[in-house]
């Protein structure tokens, strides 16, 4: 794994939304370890097949898979080393941005994963081109991503590669790239076309998102819609009590906002 500067090896801090991914993930690891040791044969297998991504599945109904195979983590090392990169990589976003956006980033990334994975499975049908379906699991989407946007935002900052070579971290991006592309000419094409998905998806939510993340911005649409009708209602009901206060012969006006206007202020407001 690759860190910043020269000094000695350090991760980020353990904590916010960087925390909860990694012991999500670590928690999800261990339930299928202990189905795998301890509960009946082929349980663990079932669970795998089940929440894991499979695009034939996915097209036939399994709509939960884009949201659930990133926890599906299978081997010791493997599980390790994507665990580790999440920690490293979300916890250094995390220091220079919000918690929301730092989870958007890495949600986009791995539902763009999961579309990329559908789309390569879809079109290989219909081009006659072929492509061996495997299942996909694990979160090294999200971790494409989250890299994508490190090598975006920060570029020139100085990693260390296997912790020996200084490398900055948009050529870095590029070299996981490249590997990515390399493998499409390989048996593992729909794997590495899928990471490549989260890598653009990644890319895509570093440019387009609000700063502040999409959560942030959702929450204040709706406020804004719940503010909005709040006063649509106010203004409703005050021109209802100027018509109910005409037919008692007394005339009361409100303004726009629903608020009542008082005559009388207006008036000692002119002579004063």
């Amino acid at each position: 794994m690759a860190r910043l500067g020269a000094s000695s090896f350090a991760f980020p801090d353990f904590n916010g939304v960087t925390r909860r991914l990694v012991l999500v993930n670590l928690a999800a690891y261990f339930v299928l370890e202990l189905a795998r040791r301890v509960a009946r044969p082929g349980l663990a297998d079932w669970l795998s097949k089940a929440f894991a991504f499979t695009p034939h599945l996915f097209l036939q109904g399994a709509l939960w898979q884009p949201f659930t195979y990133s926890f599906i983590h299978v081997g010791l090392l493997g599980t390790l080393f994507e665990l580790l990169s999440l920690w490293f990589l979300a916890g250094f976003l995390e220091n220079f941005h919000s918690s929301s956006w730092v989870t958007g980033l890495y949600a986009v990334s791995v539902l763009g994963t999961a579309v990329a994975a559908t789309a390569i499975y879809s079109l290989s049908g219909v081009f006659h081109y072929s492509v061996a379906e495997i299942p996909i699991y694990g979160c090294v989407g999200g971790v494409f991503g989250l890299l994508v946007a490190i090598g975006t935002l920060y570029g020139d900052m100085q990693f260390l590669l296997f912790f020996t070579i200084g490398i900055k971290a948009r050529y870095l991006v590029a070299i996981y790239a490249l590997i990515s592309i390399a493998m499409l000419f390989g048996e593992q094409r729909m794997y590495a076309f899928a990471q490549l998905g989260g890598a653009l998806a990644g890319l895509l939510y570093v440019r387009l998102a609000p700063r502040r993340g999409v959560t942030f911005a959702f929450s204040e649409r709706w406020y804004a819609f719940r503010n909005g009708y709040y006063r649509w209602k106010r203004r409703r009901a005050a021109r209802k009590f100027e018509v109910y206060m005409r037919r008692q012969g007394r005339t009361v006006r409100f303004d726009g906002q629903g608020r009542k206007i008082d005559e009388d202020a207006d008036d000692k407001k002119r002579w004063n």
